[in-house]
């Protein structure tokens, strides 16, 4: 039997942990949803029946009404106020390609969106400091729309370098896969630029960013630049370390005339050997950084737990005496 004093506990206890099976169970399904209609999705632009290739392909898509007024209103704003130099704006081009943004006016929509947000957020706060804070001084005022402004100006610029890591992110995940096909394409006879279109068509369901990069790389070679300056210009546009190992070695074996097959293979395999380093380096840091999380939440808990019932009953023995 139980006792009448623990009944409310159980119950409660019940109501919490039926509580959290329950969102937790709508977390999973809404997520598994989620990710069939994205695979559904995938599928259709696959099945879809295969368009001219051209330029059109890496194309900017249409935008609705709203989302282009929008962009040119920014747009209007950081040509007004955008730097003028000749060398900031190819400078800022590239970091818009390395994030995947290849619309020729991103740079002023970005000067327009700093200058914006510079005057946005220490607004917003103004008006709240005369609306609710009235008591707060004016010095206080002034500091705090000053870093506000700050904030907001390098705020598209902290946006930006997290899109292009995580852009970077992605191709790691899906070179060694492109890599891979590529090497089978090679050794089955096809010729290096026909190779490359293949893997670009054939990674598009699963890796769509680095497919994107390997077409413009096509295009730039039936356009009619040569090769060397094709891989530079993906190597810039990527600007990551394994694909420009990749790049230099495809450059000195058109240079050299030497088995690109072969390269690609022995290429293959040195990545796969430094992925590997790669994962355990991640694998050996982990003990380092479960330290803070131990000490801060974890130990606390298991102290509370262990030790709160004893001191508990040491609490009311001595005010029972």
């Amino acid at each position: 039997m139980v006792r009448p004093e623990y009944i409310p506990v159980l119950i409660s206890l019940f109501v919490f942990f039926t509580i959290l099976l329950f969102f937790v169970a709508a977390f999973y399904y809404f997520r598994q949803r989620l990710q069939n209609r994205k695979l559904i999705e995938k599928i259709k632009q696959s099945g879809e029946k295969s368009k001219p290739k051209g330029r059109a392909d890496l194309a900017v898509k249409p935008s609705g009404a709203m989302q282009n007024h929008f962009f040119n209103f920014f747009g209007f704003i950081g040509q007004r106020v955008g730097p003028g130099g000749s060398t900031e704006i190819p400078h800022r081009r590239l970091n818009f390609l390395k994030a995947g943004i290849r619309r020729e006016n991103a740079p002023a929509i970005f000067w327009g969106i700093k200058s914006f947000s510079a005057i946005l957020f220490p607004g917003c706060f103004f008006l709240v400091r005369i609306m609710r804070f009235k008591l707060v001084s004016p010095s206080v005022t002034f500091i705090t729309c000053t870093v506000l402004a700050i904030a907001g100006f390098y705020l598209p610029d902290l946006w930006l370098r997290i899109k292009i890591a995580r852009r970077k992110e992605k191709i790691a995940k899906g070179l060694p896969d492109a890599l891979d096909l590529l090497v089978v394409c090679v050794e089955a006879g096809l010729g290096l630029d026909a190779a490359i279109n293949r893997v670009a068509e054939e990674i598009k369901l699963g890796h769509k960013v680095l497919s994107d990069e390997l077409k413009l790389l096509t295009l730039e070679l039936r356009a009619g630049k040569s090769r060397r300056d094709a891989l530079k210009n993906l190597g810039l546009r990527i600007d990551w370390e394994d694909v420009n190992s990749l790049v230099t070695l495809l450059i000195q074996t058109d240079k050299f005339g030497t088995s690109v097959a072969q390269a690609l293979r022995v290429y293959s395999d040195a990545l796969r050997t430094k992925r590997y380093q790669r994962a355990e380096e991640i694998a050996a840091k982990i003990p380092v950084k479960l330290v803070f999380p131990l000490i801060l939440f974890i130990f606390p808990a298991l102290f509370i737990t262990i030790l709160g019932p004893p001191f508990i009953r040491l609490w009311r023995i001595l005010l029972s005496r």
